[in-house]
């Protein structure tokens, strides 16, 4: 019996043009709960802190490879033509060759496998000594998959479903596509492998009768959830997928003290991190690397992605924010857009249509109502009059906007950047600051009001 402490090596089969998805992009690239399905499964397989990690890919190989290239040593090997799984297998040889121990073969369409569903897999397969161990799984619609065929309690064969005879077809127990192998021996008997079959294709469940046959074992283990082996074949199964990521990552959360008010509605990522006593609404999407604090409460249609939340922050609704920071205390929206590195700090306000971009908003700042801040590093307890634009872009290059400590922007003031407020100046409504203004200085640069007498009477003669 091999040792348990065997060397492990994973392959992912990524081989195939997955024609029912119907799609331009690889179909292992498509996003899981906003990670790409072969993602999942590589984070799965390293649960097993595999010696390798080799991951066979054929159609648009150059595409998956690009995606997998900071995966730290993974190798891509190229199955051409795709000939089936048995085939995919056998290009495994060269990136293995030499090697001992134990092949996990996985699929890079299956995502939802578990570590401990793998490790499972593992033991079953050291503790019998068997060559080959096959994950399988009791479903009430076997429609698509491989059945089991028995001879008694022992697998005999597995049989494809454009195969298999009408009786074989009202099997209920199919064939994950999943196994574990001995690698000794392991590739000769995969090039006993024929391909008589209705696809011409070299097909990797026919070593279960080849290894019968040479005298040597088969083990079966049986997954408690069906759907740990779903396999994504088209945007149906995508959607489904997802949706059972999303639903044991609400799960976790409420579990954890967030309080999700309506988990149908709301799509957090796998990779989202909340603390106690957060609200979420209804309807809000939280993506990439986001993390929230304690205390926070995200109001119906907001979408945050890779940013980071403090502490009792209010995000109202309909605000997008993408790739910024937010302290504690701060209150943001509704209809707010923070983006490219815009940061908030403690106890500021950022109110209805503002948009922020590179922009730092010092703390206890605000900026209330209708304004755009590009570039700009704005300092402690500033207020931001309503319209007010940084106007950072000169036709060839991006400048910086700075308002000091305490200075007042006055409503429909524009900032021609590169520009300086002084500590504590005041900017008056309706001003184009295109010269830096010292401290405690007023800039002003609209003329004197002038009103014009019987100006409406006149006007109205001059129309009829």
């Amino acid at each position: 019996m091999p040792d348990v402490h065997d060397d492990v090596h994973v392959v992912v089969l990524a081989a195939g043009v997955g024609t029912r998805i119907k799609s331009a992009r690889p179909k292992v690239l498509h996003r899981v709960a906003g990670t790409p399905m072969i993602a999942h499964v590589l984070e799965g397989a390293q649960s097993l802190k595999p010696r390798s990690v080799t991951v066979v890919v054929g159609h648009q190989a150059d595409a998956i490879r690009s995606a997998l290239s900071g995966q730290p040593g993974l190798a891509c090997v190229v199955q051409q033509p795709q000939l089936g799984t048995g085939h995919a297998l056998l290009m495994a040889e060269p990136a293995l060759g030499g090697s001992t121990g134990t092949v996990i073969l996985l699929s890079g369409d299956v995502p939802l496998l578990t570590p401990k569903t793998l490790q499972a897999l593992l033991d079953r397969h050291h503790s019998t000594g068997a060559a080959a161990t096959v994950l399988t799984a009791v479903v009430d619609s076997p429609q698509g998959y491989g059945r089991i065929v028995r001879s008694g309690e022992r697998i005999a064969r597995i049989v494809e479903e454009r195969d298999a005879t009408p009786a074989e077809r009202h099997i209920r127990e199919i064939n994950s596509g999943i196994y574990a192998f001995a690698l000794e021996g392991l590739f000769d008997a995969v090039r006993a492998i024929a391909s008589e079959n209705a696809q011409r294709e070299y097909y990797l469940p026919d070593l279960v009768a080849i290894f019968r046959q040479l005298g040597r074992g088969v083990e079966t283990i049986t997954v408690a959830n069906p759907d740990e082996i779903r396999g994504i074949n088209n945007r149906g199964d995508l959607a489904e997928v997802s949706q059972i990521v999303r639903q044991q990552k609400n799960s976790e959360l409420m579990a954890s003290g967030v309080t999700i008010e309506d988990p149908a509605t709301t799509y957090i990522d796998r990779s989202v991190a909340i603390a106690a006593d957060t609200i979420v609404h209804p309807g809000v999407s939280l993506e990439g690397g986001t993390t929230i604090g304690a205390g926070c409460e995200i109001h119906s249609g907001v979408r945050i992605v890779n940013s980071r939340i403090g502490d009792r922050v209010t995000i109202l609704n309909h605000c997008v924010i993408a790739d910024a920071t937010i302290g504690n205390d701060v209150s943001v929206g509704p209809f707010a857009h923070l983006r490219n590195e815009a940061e908030v700090r403690d106890h500021a306000r950022v109110g209805n249509f503002v948009e922020l971009k590179r922009t730092v908003l010092g703390p206890g700042s605000k900026a209330m109502h209708l304004t755009y801040l590009g570039d700009a590093t704005i300092g402690e307890k500033v207020n931001i009059g309503a319209g007010t634009i940084t106007c950072n872009y000169d036709g060839v290059k991006k400048n910086q906007t700075v308002i000091e400590d305490g200075a007042f922007i006055g409503s429909d003031s524009q900032l021609v950047a590169p520009v300086t407020v002084k500590k504590g100046a005041y900017v008056g409504s309706g001003t184009t600051v295109r010269e830096d203004v010292p401290s405690g200085a007023l800039a002003v640069s609209a003329g004197k009001q002038r009103n014009i007498d019987g100006w409406v009477e006149q006007k109205g003669k001059r129309q009829k």
